[in-house]
């Protein structure tokens, strides 16, 4: 080797030490770094005096800002922690920065005072940058929108929201419980990655969720009930995904769902709404709508609806779009495997809410394919009960494909037609019968509809405390009808049994009813326009007696089920104590002569207030025939309440007892009074009704 080539070598050599040498200095550098590195550090709001920041509940947005400054100038400090159970009372808007968390126990309110006073469109929550922050998470907590402590503003019209971010990005608000606001429960303006779960939300003045010029939305295992306007809404957002959620309305406020896109700024071409659980909303489960100034076909396209469960939406009979799905104005929806229960008006319409909301466009096209849409209702002003109904013939089209059509009102086409649509009638159920397979059926593919799974399992505690004939009882016995209609209709397990026991319906209008007043103790009370119980304020104590006429019963086959329908409508207030409603076989009594004294002219009761028996046959007993929950913050939301009086109407035709009717009354008469329209009263549709399921002999 010569003498170059050594040199070389040695030069070599040390580069390949040097290199060494530095990146053990490195490693030890990044090594010392990390060891030295504070860790993530929680601080902690208290009410009691223990925290970082003590609250004493006033004003407490200071000590709350405090503590969310104090995250935000110190890296190490990630997480704002509310302690309960402790009420935080705020009389202005609590900020929050980048990389924070504002977490609380579940015992932790945040609650706006009093009779605040405040700006439209200033939130309870809010950034802290005005130009937009990012990495947010608010979880955990309870907030209070105090809408009946803040009277003075009206509902929907941007006050009070509680948290509203403007140009922010990667949001998650999660495991809240949000409730009684004037506004909206999320708002999100000009924002991307949003994330909103396992919220409940209760009774808002506008939108549980708000998305406006958004993209990346994803909200999943929602309960929403809705009060002002919708449960989740997108305004010319786009990536958008609503799944497993359930929502619902109290006979207040819009649609479940609302889609809207107006004029050509924006595109929405990727929109998924599934595995969603839709009931009793006021207006359309889902409201989708394209209006304003001209677009192109690509920048409104492509909607999924799949696999949702719609179950009596659009409850409210003065809204023209109640129904299911009610939309305009894009191309290319997709609508399949769904379930369609009950809706009102529509099942599925193409419609325009109202001269603004005007498509600007033709050759809008809907593909409707393998759901099942069964007993749809008439609706005064949405529709007679179509399956689908085309409004805009001119511009719109339906193309209707394998969806299987039962028992819908007005019929199952209104300015539409399907040739592969099936109709569950006697002949597709003989088919069955005789072994063809399923797979060799057109509705084959209907077998799919409605959610994989529920959402999560309905909680009665939360959604209507359990209430015998409440919405969790009808949803679960919906359900398992609709369960039991797809083993019989579509996976050919009907037995001889089972088609005897297709189920007939009577409705009965009350013969008499009559009130029993305590503190008119010998008036006969048969001609008012409402029934009443409970104790009034003044101390008076009230008790009613119904008599329906079984009579035209007695031919029919077995009672599967009888239900006990009240209209309820006041009061407009809310009361000291909840109403317990109990239903009891009553003595005998005249309707001309009944009293709070007497059953008849002559013949007192042996208890002032009327004599009855329980379920068990125990005189003045206290096991009811049935029983109902009207809560004491419940305001009337004037519609029917179902009380499931089976078992006595089995007794009264199986003759085991003579007919006397239902005694109701409310269980401790403290502070419960509540009213419902009487017999008597004009509005035929609000009558006291017994409808009657039975199956033929």
């Amino acid at each position: 080797m010569d003498k170059n080539g050594r040199i070389r070598n040695q030069g070599e050599k040390k580069e390949k030490k040097t290199l060494i040498l530095i990146l053990i200095i490195l490693v030890t550098g990044v090594s010392i770094a990390l060891s030295s590195a504070a860790p993530e550090k929680t601080i902690y709001v208290t009410g009691d005096g223990s925290g970082d920041f003590n609250c004493d509940g006033t004003d407490d947005q200071a000590e709350i800002n405090k503590a969310l400054s104090y995250a935000a100038e110190n890296p190490e400090v990630t997480t704002v922690h509310l302690k309960g159970p402790f009420t935080y009372v705020v009389s202005d808007t609590i900020f929050i920065g980048s990389e924070t968390i504002l977490e609380g126990d579940s015992s932790a309110v945040i609650k706006l005072k009093n009779n605040a006073g405040w700006p439209e469109e200033k939130p309870l929550i809010t950034q802290m940058n005005s130009a937009g922050n990012h990495n947010i998470t608010i979880k955990g907590f309870e907030i209070d929108g105090n809408h009946d402590g803040n009277r003075e503003k009206g509902r929907g019209k941007g006050y009070y929201n509680l948290i509203h971010f403007l140009n922010c990005k990667n949001i998650q608000v999660h495991d809240m419980y949000m409730h009684d606001s004037h506004g909206d429960g999320l708002k999100v303006v000009k924002g991307s990655d949003i994330q909103f779960y396992n919220n409940t939300v209760y009774k808002l003045g506008h939108d549980a969720l708000y998305i406006i010029y958004s993209s990346n939305v994803e909200a999943w295992n929602n309960k929403i009930t809705c009060r002002t306007n919708s449960g989740l809404r997108v305004y010319n957002g786009n990536h958008v995904r609503f799944y497993n959620n359930i929502i619902n309305s109290e006979g207040e406020g819009g649609a479940g769902i609302e889609i809207q896109k107006a004029g050509s700024s924006t595109i929405m071409d990727d929109i998924e709404i599934f595995n969603n659980l839709l009931y009793e909303t006021n207006a359309a489960g889902i409201w989708i709508t394209g209006y304003g100034s001209s677009y192109s076909e690509a920048s409104a396209k492509n909607v999924y609806i799949h696999n949702n469960k719609f179950y009596k939406t659009g409850v409210n009979p003065g809204a023209d779009w109640s129904g299911g799905i009610v939309l305009n104005g894009f191309y290319d929806t997709l609508i399949e495997n769904n379930i369609f229960d009950g809706c009102y008006g529509a099942a599925i319409a193409h419609k325009e809410v109202d001269d603004e909301f005007s498509s600007p466009g033709s050759g809008y096209t809907t593909i409707v394919r393998s759901n099942i849409v069964i007993n749809t209702q008439s609706s005064s002003l949405a529709g007679n009960g179509y399956a689908f109904y085309n409004k805009l013939d001119k511009t719109h089209s339906f193309i209707l494909q394998n969806n299987c059509l039962l028992n819908n009102a007005g019929g199952d086409y209104m300015y539409t037609s399907s040739s592969s649509d099936i109709h569950a009638d006697p002949a597709l159920i003989e088919q069955l019968k005789e072994g063809s397979s399923v797979q060799d059926l057109p509705c084959a593919e209907a077998i799919k509809a409605g959610p994989q799974e529920l959402p999560y399992e309905i909680d009665e505690h939360d959604i209507d405390m359990g209430q015998e004939g409440g919405p969790v009882s009808k949803i679960k016995k919906t359900i398992s009808g609709i369960i039991d209609f797809i083993k019989r209709i579509f996976l050919g397990l009907t037995s001889a049994e089972e088609d005897r026991e297709s189920l007939n319906t009577v409705s009965l209008s009350a013969v008499s009813d009559n009130r029993l007043k305590e503190k008119s103790s010998n008036t006969t009370y048969r001609e008012t326009e409402y029934i009443d119980v409970g104790e009034r304020s003044d101390g008076g104590k009230y008790r009613n007696v119904i008599l329906f006429d079984l009579d035209q019963l007695n031919e029919t086959g077995n009672i599967e089920r009888a239900t006990l329908s009240l209209f309820w409508y006041y009061p407009d207030e809310m009361r000291p104590e909840d109403t317990v409603l109990e239903v009891y076989r009553p003595e005998k009594w005249c309707e001309e002569h009944v009293t709070w004294q007497v059953s008849e002219t002559g013949s007192p009761w042996k208890n002032p207030g009327g004599d009855w028996y329980d379920k068990n046959g125990v005189q003045q007993g206290n096991t009811p025939y049935a029983t109902m929950v009207i809560k004491a913050d419940n305001l009337p939301d004037y519609r029917y309440y179902e009380l499931d009086v089976t078992g006595l109407v089995q007794e009264y035709i199986g003759e085991e007892y003579e007919n006397t009717g239902f005694f109701i009354k409310a269980r401790s008469e403290e502070n419960d009074y509540i009213a419902f329209y009487s017999s008597e009263w004009q509005n035929k549709n609000q009558r006291p009704e017994l409808t009657i399921e039975y199956a033929d002999n």
